[in-house]
């Protein structure tokens, strides 16, 4: 099975514009593609921005919304698979998600950040509720989740036992916790024996620092790919036999035994 190449997009692109992002979206989408790319990962709230205060209600749409037809459009014209980042509308409730879109243009799966960080977030977005969310791609699992939520090792863990090998992590890490990006990921993929592409915003926006360093970390704990603190455009191979030889050696989940932990929860 030939790797899953995959690139990650580290844009804060235009706060408040959907169409702007959009048309930035698509010409990502194109150079990705023109590298050999088969799925493209974008930071989190990428559709909207993410500072953007009431505008997130005022901008959010369901997940079969025409923003998702635009980008199911994308992939297909570029013939890659599309992780974007977005307010999702629900009746009267509004989530931060983010969804991947086929190259085929079909909606794989549609995630709802479970744990919000900071007032900002409390004040404008309903938690979710499922844990584990996952499509098949390329020969992969891939699972989805967004920024704080790959900060609680048990969310990682149970992507892990549910055998996702790709995990994709859109997410908008602040200054100053560079260590996030730096050191905390690369440690989850490896005490999970997993990818994760880890994706983030750039640059200031509204009180916020966004300090880049997108990364897609592998199972040996090695960053593949690894962004400066820039808008870029960085590709890495997800490699199913590099996962396969490195869960040989590495049988954290063969080992564990979960009778000795039931007092976590």
């Amino acid at each position: 099975m030939p790797p899953l190449r995959t690139a990650l997009l580290q844009s804060s692109g235009r706060p408040g514009s959907v169409d702007d992002n959009l048309r930035a979206l698509d010409a990502a989408a194109g150079r990705a593609a023109a590298a050999g790319a088969g799925l493209l990962v974008c930071p989190e709230m990428f559709l909207t921005g993410y500072a953007i205060d009431a505008d997130v209600h005022r901008l959010a749409e369901p997940a079969d919304g025409d923003a998702a037809d635009t980008v199911a459009d994308i992939a297909v014209r570029h013939g890659l698979a599309v992780l974007y980042g977005y307010p999702e509308r629900d009746g009267e409730v509004v989530y931060n998600s983010a969804q991947l879109i086929g190259p085929d243009g079909a909606r794989l799966g549609n995630y709802r950040k479970t744990h919000l960080f900071g007032c900002f977030e409390e004040k404008w977005f309903t938690p979710g509720d499922d844990t584990v969310v996952q499509a098949e791609l390329g020969g992969l699992r891939v699972g989805i989740m967004i920024c704080y939520d790959v900060e609680f090792p048990e969310n990682v863990r149970a992507h892990a036992l549910a055998g996702t090998d790709l995990l994709l992590v859109p997410t908008a890490l602040m200054h100053p916790a560079e260590f996030v990006a730096e050191s905390v990921v690369p440690v989850r993929a490896f005490e999970n024996q997993m990818y994760i592409a880890y994706v983030n915003r750039t640059g200031p926006e509204g009180e916020f620092e966004f300090v880049g360093l997108s990364c897609l970390a592998g199972p040996d704990g090695v960053a593949r790919a690894r962004a400066g603190r820039d808008p870029e455009l960085v590709i890495g191979d997800a490699d199913p036999e590099l996962l396969r030889a490195s869960r040989e050696n590495n049988p954290y989940l063969q080992g564990r035994r979960p009778a000795l932990y039931t007092s976590l929860v």
